[in-house]
């Protein structure tokens, strides 16, 4: 860190900034790291972590079209793909032949239009490489996309965790004060909003606001006749919003053409703009921006 930047950080008009004093137990090499990190943090304004207590619900397909909605109301977006072990966001923004550059400022993270993106899958070597970390080199690396990553400027950072409430998406809340909240996913059906709860509890635990719950995969939609069918029922994720008290941000259907746009390398919200499940993904946005935009008055 330059003497300018140090300079900015002791200066900051924040009174409650953390990273303005050493704590009386802090090396002061730890110190200045922490101070590094909440100077890359501090120009972003709004931190949403996407995460799900169970696997295979779709929350990175969630992650890449809410990132990609919000730039496409004119924000300025970063996507933090912190699942460790199966980044799936490079192959959803067919950007996994890409590798970021470092300069003076940091790791440049990979941009699409006003969306920069970064994930471990765009730093390894052999696509089909397996990374195989406890939780101490996850957290190392966690560390490393928000303290040296060069974000710049943002209006959003949307977070991309794997499943589970172990130690990536700890990591994250440990590391960034002030998280603005979580995005819950979850599928209609009781074997998942069982898993699902824990990650309520998580949140709560982590004193990490809940913005919302999504119900992903909520029924089918014919491709030929647009008939929705609700092959995993619906309604689950509603009910465990109610339950938990909780807001519900709203349902998602099973749309083939959903899993087209991840495979495709092109965000759904971008290839069928107007459509009924890309009305449902704005919808969805427009409540996100609203709450946050009330928490932060």
């Amino acid at each position: 860190m330059s003497e300018n930047e140090k300079a900015n950080c002791a200066t900051c008009a924040k009174e409650n900034c953390a990273a303005k004093g050493q704590r009386p137990d802090e090396q002061l090499e730890e110190f200045l790291e922490r101070q590094e990190l909440s100077q890359r943090l501090c120009k972003i304004k709004n931190k949403i972590m996407v995460l799900s207590g169970k696997g295979g619900v779709g929350k990175s397909s969630v992650s890449v079209n809410l990132a990609s909605s919000l730039a496409m109301e004119g924000f300025t977006v970063g996507l933090l793909d912190i699942d460790i072990h199966g980044p799936s966001v490079p192959t959803m923004l067919n950007i996994a032949d890409k590798k970021p550059a470092q300069t003076e400022d940091g790791i440049v993270p990979i941009s699409i239009g006003s969306l920069k993106v970064m994930s471990i899958g765009l730093l390894l070597q052999n696509p089909n490489q397996a990374v195989i970390w406890r939780g101490p080199m996850k957290m190392g690396v966690i560390k490393q996309f928000l303290k040296d990553v060069a974000w710049g400027e943002l209006d959003y950072l949307i977070i991309d965790a794997p499943p589970g409430t172990g130690d990536e998406p700890l990591s994250a809340c440990q590391l960034i004060d002030d998280l603005d909240g979580g995005i819950v996913v979850t599928t209609p059906q009781d074997v998942a909003s069982v898993d699902v709860r824990k990650s309520i509890t998580f949140c709560r635990q982590l004193e990490l606001p809940v913005i919302g719950v999504v119900e992903n995969m909520s029924g089918f939609v014919c491709p030929k006749c647009g008939e929705l069918t609700d092959i995993f029922k619906s309604g689950g994720g509603e009910k465990l919003a109610a339950e938990m008290k909780v807001p519900f941000l709203g349902k998602l259907p099973i749309d083939p053409d959903v899993a087209a746009a991840g495979d495709s390398g092109t965000p759904y919200v971008h290839s069928f703009k107007g459509t009924k499940t890309a009305e449902m993904f704005k919808e969805i946005v427009e409540k996100i921006i609203k709450t946050i935009e009330e928490t932060n008055k």
